[in-house]
């Protein structure tokens, strides 16, 4: 049996008069040209480090945009698996990386002329996986609340029932990762322990009554393509008898399991007002 190792990457592009750039790092030790990738650190989210690791390779603040497919390769090592998940990711900021020993040149090149760069076939896929997409105009975290206790046992109204000790630290695991999207809208549904849950992010929200449970999926279908035509990257928090549904009528797709654990959530990938993709948003601690 292999030893997978597990990394992570991105396909990160910045618009210019001429079209789309990528950036594309050349690795002396291998003398080859490669998307920026690299190892996941123990305990650490996979969506974290592709972030951390072109940022590392590339001196490059990527914001992640849509899941790509992933790789799977062996190392060349006896009974070594790589496995590297890649996420498109919008260029933020940006500088000249000096030359070490593990990047000699990090290189803007246009998109389509980056495949005959490459010098692996695996990567070639990845970004021709990329330069299928439409492009991006907006990306929704659809989530659920973190955990609040149990509901027989709270002796008030439901919509005020509180996250518990494991809720809020959930929601601080989960508000980790929704900063990586850099986001500048967050919607909450009406219940307490939603606003809680979007809290941590420490951005102002407002409040949708559509996302709260027993709310038609269609209008909080609707709801949610409103906030994606805001564009940019928003937050919405739900409840988890509604976001099966919801993404049932956002997706039309009745085949997949949307059924989604409190604290994570769906990160969602819109082209105007055509969904082009869902990945699952689990923190670690969930």
């Amino acid at each position: 049996m292999n030893t997978v190792v597990r990394s992570a990457g991105g396909v990160v592009w910045r618009p210019t008069r001429n079209g789309v750039e990528i950036v594309l790092v050349h690795r002396p030790r291998y003398d080859d040209w490669s998307l920026p990738k690299g190892k996941i650190d123990p305990g650490e989210h996979e969506l974290a480090a592709a972030v951390r690791e072109v940022h590392e390779e590339t001196l490059v603040r990527g914001v992640p945009q849509a899941r790509l497919p992933s790789i799977r390769y062996l190392t060349g090592e006896p009974g070594v698996e790589k496995v590297v998940d890649f996420w498109s990711m919008r260029a933020l900021v940006w500088q000249d990386r000096p030359a070490d020993d593990e990047i000699e040149e990090a290189r803007w090149v246009p998109a389509a002329q980056a495949p005959a760069l490459l010098s692996y076939a695996h990567d070639r896929g990845v970004v021709k996986a990329f330069l299928d997409l439409p492009p991006v105009t907006s990306v929704v975290a659809l989530v659920r609340h973190a955990r609040a206790g149990k509901r027989k046992e709270w002796k008030g109204p439901d919509a005020s029932r509180p996250l518990d000790g494991a809720g809020a630290r959930d929601a601080e695991a989960l508000s980790g990762l929704l900063r990586l999207l850099r986001p500048e809208w967050v919607v909450s549904a009406t219940p307490l322990r939603c606003r809680q849950t979007v809290e941590p992010l420490g951005l102002p929200y407002g409040l949708d009554p559509a996302f709260d449970e027993g709310q038609s999926p269609t209008a909080a279908a609707n709801a949610l393509r409103a906030v994606a035509a805001r564009g940019g990257t928003s937050v919405v928090c739900s409840q988890g008898k509604l976001m099966p549904p919801l993404l049932v009528a956002l997706s039309g797709r009745t085949n997949v399991d949307f059924h989604t654990r409190k604290g994570s959530g769906w990160l969602l990938t819109f082209s105007g007002d055509r969904l082009l993709g869902w990945d699952p948003l689990r923190p670690l601690t969930v």
